[in-house]
């Protein structure tokens, strides 16, 4: 009989001088629900301790984090406004209750301005860009505090294939963001290499969840997709875990674009 996954990963290692090395605990915004919440199941069962970062729907938060305690690991959720720096600083302290940060997942993204620029509402964009970039941004900056006398760590930045495409007609703000975020991936890869910090991106396409105003939006651009379907956020989730793994150890300032071929 094949051994589950979970299973696997809560038996730990031992290492070479017959210890246990200690779990990773690693941060997720956005972490209770789609690809947010596949990325907390699938690092829990890679042996991770995990600190579940939601905006409002704590119930979510809270099936998101029993999954993770089912799987070994240990979880905490913590509501967060990732443009509010304060908020962040919160994120990160209680954190530390959990022990030594050494990764973070900026999963956290939003877009409510949908259609032509011409057409849009600027507040709505302004709002969409502080979560988009913004909050990648701050949240960045107090992992780096939090990893930086331990050892080191990695950063884990959602990107989008949108960034490259552009996304004409639907959400050209949402793109610019996201090339900002694959922008920032490759400054602070090189800016913190120094401190033993990794930090990369993966660049999902249209993904199955409710992340879409419209929710038939994944089946309406299947057609257009190579592999002509839309991916599932596991599949999303297996790219953040191998970056944040060991495997990716000289892995840095890369984007790992998972998109079906567009």
């Amino acid at each position: 009989m094949t051994a589950s996954p979970i299973a696997a990963a809560t038996s730990a290692p031992t290492s070479a001088t017959g210890t246990t090395p200690p779990r990773k605990l690693t941060v997720v915004t956005g972490g209770s629900r789609g690809i947010g919440a596949a990325i907390c199941r699938r690092l829990a069962a890679d042996g991770h301790d995990l600190v579940v970062g939601y905006r409002h729907d704590a119930a979510a938060a809270d099936s998101v984090a029993a999954d993770i305690r089912a799987a070994g690991g240990q979880a905490l959720t913590v509501a967060v406004d990732t443009t509010d720096e304060e908020s962040v600083i919160a994120l990160f302290e209680r954190a530390a209750e959990l022990g030594v940060v050494t990764g973070l997942v900026n999963n956290a993204g939003v877009v409510s301005a949908v259609g032509t620029l011409a057409d849009n509402d600027l507040a709505a964009i302004r709002r969409d860009l502080d979560v988009d970039l913004f909050g990648v941004l701050a949240c960045a900056k107090y992992a780096i505090r939090a990893m930086t006398p331990t050892g080191g760590g990695a950063i884990v930045n959602l990107s989008s294939a949108a960034a490259t495409l552009g996304s004409p007609g639907s959400y050209v703000h949402y793109a610019a963001a996201k090339a900002g975020v694959d922008a920032l991936t490759v400054g602070l890869a090189k800016e913190v290499a120094a401190l033993g910090i990794r930090v990369n991106a993966v660049a999902p396409g249209t993904i199955w969840t409710d992340f879409h105003l419209d929710p038939e939006r994944p089946a309406q651009v299947a057609k257009t997709v190579p592999l002509g379907r839309a991916g599932q956020p596991e599949e999303i989730a297996g790219a953040v875990a191998w970056l944040l793994s060991d495997d990716a150890g000289y892995a840095t300032g890369t984007v790992i674009r998972v998109a079906g071929g567009l």
